[in-house]
């Protein structure tokens, strides 16, 4: 028989102070623990696993003073209350061999087998590896033990349980140490307990981050909850009483319990509602625990029938289970003497699931379907952990994709099939895109919520009904960053823009590398494959695109690169075939090369402007006027300058400004407008110039235009509007207008 799940956070609590050694006896507290659930010939094997890492770490203390095995035994006692499989219980004894000891995994895979190794590798930090930086580090380690939890989710919880008893023996640490460490549990390791389920744990890592981060609310939080057990011992008593005889009435069989919250969710509730301890009435709530489903309804029937239930604050996380598995009815009901109480119904196999989370598939060995649909969504959790950092360029990014992957308030969503979706609290149309498949999301063009047209920004709510449209040519926005919340979301933008940059900032760099070799008189067409790959070795980079790309992208000179490339290792020019006259090329400018060019705000161009090219390292090609002012002080420094041109047909629209003086009469503003949608321009944004008296105002729009010659269709429109005093282009944007008040109409 397991044992029930609340039990577990008593012995999780022990496990680092019982006395651990020797633990290869059947008396010891790693020996009891297995005997309750291991064959004779396991409980032998774990022994043996023991006694290896006792000689590994032998003469090895803690900074707590204790033996170095005593940590790695707790750790295993964690594991073993979980009741954990023997592969699991070894790679805890096992966990700081190879980190800490000359013992390589290849030993511990000779001596106990690939599985044990392959866990024990993918729990190991990577100390030995230099990096730039601390968080650097940090961030790599995370994606490592992510990786190897993608394959095996038993890799962290050997790693959650290593990490509870090193927060149980943090005192040991330099206080500037703790609260490093205890912020990082805070941040990652407890929210990753919650995802997984694992109730217990959570809890455990939450309150002693706590401790050590705000050691003085802690303390007080503690005080006030010992006191308030002795004020509210009548009320509870008589509460308890209350339930339990009604559920007697009802014919419910049922287990009733009182519950305290952990300190740090009190302490969450105090930040949240900015209320003091006093009022703060939930600190304890009760848990109906019954045999089976119908039960759960029967007893909220009964609880209902017996106290008024607050509106709003009832949650069926059995109809629509959490993301982590967790399943229970959630209520809040009017007691005695005006006090609130909080209730959660939940039947046996939901309390274990409720408790152990993933790792209730070793605890219970339960075949309860529950635990498959558990199973399931754990993997598709870490699938898309391992879909985010292969589209993260660095350990940094993921970290930060990780972190917001791990928020534990949620929405849930209704596909167009009916498929309930989980997403972080504030997601958007987008995020239920990406999270759907990153083709939805890379072509989502519009979104129906609720079978209504709505902006892709729109936050999305409980219960919606989400449709995502996309269109065949549609791609990521980068604005879309500013608001998507998923991890997944975020991670398939940035790697489709910087995919798409590095591509278009390769077809700019070739552009300009062949005009540079055009005025050495060089055919690209001759720089042989011997000259790219020693190019490339010298550079340090994998293909030749790279260095186009950076070219593009004005970090390499395009000259430099040419003279490079066209000289043997005597430092002589090769003997190309010359071209005739000076060969050098104008780059054409299409207007759909998207983000490697880029069209500059100060002056606006568009086809017909005379322009030149300006190399801005990491923004590319910068399109100015010939006559914008910007361009007298790029001219100082010509080798980063060149001349473009406009293809002849564009379909593009591109922005321009306009400043208009009109009567300031009621109506002109409409009236301007649909001149501008008559001449099948669109308006990007207007501002108007804020009131003064005058009988004429000032209105400046920012118009999409094709061409210069559809701007003097434009510009002769408006001007055949009555009361439109001046109409002229101007340069600048729109909103450094001095007293102007910007409106935009995006």
């Amino acid at each position: 028989m397991s044992k029930p799940a609340h039990y577990l956070k008593a012995e999780i609590s022990k496990s680092s102070t019982a006395p651990l050694l020797p633990a290869d006896s059947e008396d010891s507290a790693l020996g009891i623990r297995l005997k309750q659930y291991f064959k004779p010939q396991d409980i032998e094997q774990v022994f043996e696993g023991y006694r290896y890492a006792f000689k590994a770490h032998e003469g090895v203390v803690r900074k707590t003073g204790e033996p170095y095995i005593t940590h790695p035994v707790s750790v295993a006692c964690i594991l073993a209350d979980l009741h954990m499989d023997v592969p699991t219980i070894l790679a805890a004894l096992l966990h700081d061999v190879v980190e800490d000891t000359p013992i390589t995994t290849l030993d511990i895979k000779e001596k106990f087998g690939l599985q044990v190794a392959e866990l024990v590798d993918g729990v190991t930090k990577l100390d030995k590896i230099e990096f730039q930086s601390a968080s650097e580090a940090q961030a790599e380690n995370f994606r490592k033990m992510l990786l190897a939890m993608s394959q095996d989710v038993r890799v962290i919880l050997v790693k959650l349980a290593d990490r509870l008893h090193n927060m149980q023996t943090l005192e040991a640490m330099r206080p500037e140490k703790q609260k490093l460490i205890a912020k990082e549990t805070l941040d990652i390791y407890a929210p990753i307990a919650n995802r997984l389920g694992l109730n217990s744990v959570y809890q455990a890592l939450e309150d002693l981050s706590f401790q050590y981060l705000h050691p003085m609310r802690f303390n007080a939080i503690s005080k006030a909850v010992m006191a308030a057990r002795g004020n509210r011992k009548e009320v509870i008593s008589k509460v308890l009483d209350s339930i339990q005889h009604q559920l007697k009435v009802f014919h419910v069989d049922a287990e009733v319990t009182g519950r305290e919250k952990h300190l740090y969710s009190i302490y969450k509730k105090m930040t949240r509602q900015a209320t003091p301890f006093s009022q703060v009435y939930d600190i304890y709530g009760f848990r109906i625990i019954v045999k089976d489903l119908p039960n759960c309804y029967l007893a909220l029937g009964a609880l209902h029938a017996l106290y008024k239930p607050i509106p709003n604050k009832f949650k069926d996380y059995i109809a629509i289970p959490k993301a982590n598995g967790y399943q229970s009815l959630h209520t809040t009901l009017l007691g005695p003497f005006g006090t609130p109480i909080e209730v959660q119904i939940r039947s046996a196999e939901m309390h274990n699931i409720a408790d152990a989370g993933v790792a209730a598939h070793w605890l219970y060995k339960s075949s309860d379907a529950q635990l498959t649909v558990l199973q399931q969504q754990t993997h598709q959790w870490l699938q898309r952990l391992l879909d985010i950092q292969s589209e993260s360029s660095d350990s940094l990014d993921f970290l930060e994709h990780l972190k917001i992957d791990l928020f534990p308030d949620e929405v849930y969503v209704f596909t167009p099939k009916g498929t309930i979706l989980a997403l972080p609290k504030g997601a958007t149309a987008v995020d239920f895109a990406y999270a759907v498949h990153s083709d939805i999301g890379n072509s989502c063009v519009a979104v129906r919520i609720n079978h209504e047209l709505a902006p892709l920004r729109t936050e999305l709510k409980n219960g919606d009904h989400v449709e995502i449209i996309t269109g065949s040519m549609a791609k990521p926005n980068p604005a879309w960053l500013n608001y998507v919340v998923t991890g997944r979301a975020r991670a398939h933008i940035r790697h489709f823009l910087k995919s798409q940059q590095s591509s278009e900032a390769a077809q700019i760099g070739e552009r300009l590398l062949n005009q540079a070799l055009r005025a050495l008189h060089v055919d690209p067409k001759q720089i042989s494959d011997e000259n790219w790959q020693k190019l490339m070795r010298d550079y340090g980079v994998i293909t030749k695109s790279e260095i186009l790309s950076e070219i593009g992208l004005g970090k390499r000179q395009n000259v430099m690169v040419a003279h490079q490339l066209v000289a043997t290792t005597d430092g002589h020019v090769e003997k190309h075939t010359k071209l005739p006259g000076n060969a050098l090329d104008t780059i054409t400018v299409r207007g759909t090369e998207g983000m490697a060019v880029m069209f500059a705000p100060c002056c606006h161009p568009i086809p017909g402007d005379p322009i030149l090219g300006f190399i801005n390292k990491d923004k590319g090609l910068v399109i100015h006027t010939h006559d914008c002012p910007s361009v007298r002080k790029f001219k100082l420094d010509p080798d980063k300058w060149l001349d473009v041109e406009w293809e002849p047909e564009s379909n593009r629209l591109f922005k321009t400004n306009l400043n208009l003086t009109v009567a300031n009469q009621p109506g002109m503003l409409a009236k301007i407008a649909a001149g501008i949608a008559d001449a099948n321009s669109n308006i990007d944004s207007v501002s108007v110039e804020e009131a003064d008296g005058s009988a004429y105002a000032n209105l400046y729009f920012t118009v999409q235009v094709k061409n210069r010659v559809h701007l003097a269709d434009l510009m002769r429109g408006l001007r055949k509007i009555p009361d439109v005093v001046r109409i002229n282009r101007t340069k600048g944007t729109v909103s450094s207008k001095v007293g102007a008040t910007k409106l935009n109409l995006q």
